[in-house]
């Protein structure tokens, strides 16, 4: 099969699309013939920072059909239309990857849209509802709002009735976020995060702040009210994750990390999900595409992904 692949990471150049071997099918794994992959940020970080063995093939999601089923997996077959999620070989024309890593697609939903939703749906439920208990009437931060995670973020504290400020670069993607939700789009090009979060609540800071980014950790505590709640999901920023506690402490504050990766085979979790592809199929939320590429450009893709500052996901077709 064809795959992107890497020898030694770095930049989106050290990506190659090359011939591989198929991927062995285990006993509780199912084969699936890939359609649409979906770049997320951990696909971007491992390429950057991550030394694996030669040929590695990247990337944490993708959607497809099912072309072979281990023996002693009973609840897909040969056919099934699946999104899936594991921690690499996404980047490949043929993925295998443990059954209970993935979600049947629902009739009418698209893809490539299906190949994006778990991890951003499934990341932003889990921190703004099961972790952040968001609730009706409370304001609710949200950085990087224009990436995956944070547009379905948006969605959701909207749909829970929040006061939702989501938080970008540049101007001109200001209106999208509020066509999904957003109460107040702040420019952190323009303004100073904390200090506008303080002003658009009145003085008296946010109940809820989702950060995806990492090095904006201080920022949002101190856009935090008291008792406030912090979820940090990612280091999107780079560098340590490094912050003073003392005035969260002071303030009462609960900080909640999130790292999907090791939960999304827990029932609950994973039932979750499948609400979530069911609400996309009958358009409750919606997964933002910003550019598909052939997986071929692999490594343009992924420049695009990390330099273009793309409004939602961009995706691959092998």
């Amino acid at each position: 099969m064809k795959a992107a692949v890497y020898d030694n990471p770095g930049p989106p150049s050290v990506l190659k699309y090359v011939d591989v071997a198929d991927p062995v099918c285990g006993a509780d794994d199912i084969l699936i013939r890939v359609e649409a992959i979906s770049i997320e940020g951990g696909d971007l970080i491992n390429r950057r920072s991550t030394a694996q063995v030669p040929r590695w093939v990247v990337g944490y999601a993708a959607a497809g059909t099912v072309v072979s089923v281990g023996k002693d997996v009973t609840n897909r077959a040969v056919g099934d239309k699946v999104a899936a999620f594991s921690m690499q070989g996404s980047h490949a024309e043929l993925w295998a990857v443990a059954a209970s890593r993935t979600w049947l697609v629902p009739a009418g939903l698209d893809t490539a849209k299906a190949a994006g939703l778990p991890i951003s749906f499934g990341s932003a439920y889990h921190s703004v509802v099961t972790r952040g208990g968001i609730g009706k009437g409370e304001t609710v931060l949200i950085h990087a709002a224009a990436g995956g995670v944070g547009l379905a973020a948006v969605q959701l504290a909207n749909k829970a009735g929040a006061t939702v400020i989501a938080v970008l670069s540049g101007r001109e993607r200001q209106a999208r976020l509020s066509e999904l939700g957003a109460t107040f789009v702040v420019d952190r090009m323009q303004h100073d995060v904390a200090r506008e979060a303080r002003r658009l609540s009145n003085g008296r800071g946010v109940d809820l702040v989702i950060d995806p980014v990492g090095s904006t950790l201080q920022a949002s505590l101190s856009a935090l009210a008291p008792e406030g709640r912090l979820v940090f999901l990612g280091n999107a920023g780079g560098g340590k994750l490094n912050v003073d506690l003392w005035q969260p402490m002071q303030n009462n504050q609960t900080l909640h990390g999130v790292f999907m990766g090791s939960i999304f085979e827990r029932p609950c979790v994973h039932a979750t999900v499948d609400d979530l592809l069911a609400a996309a199929a009958a358009g409750r939320i919606e997964l933002v595409i910003d550019r598909s590429f052939m997986l071929e450009d692999a490594a343009q893709a992924h420049l695009y992904a990390e330099s273009a500052k793309p409004l939602g996901r961009v995706i691959m077709v092998p």
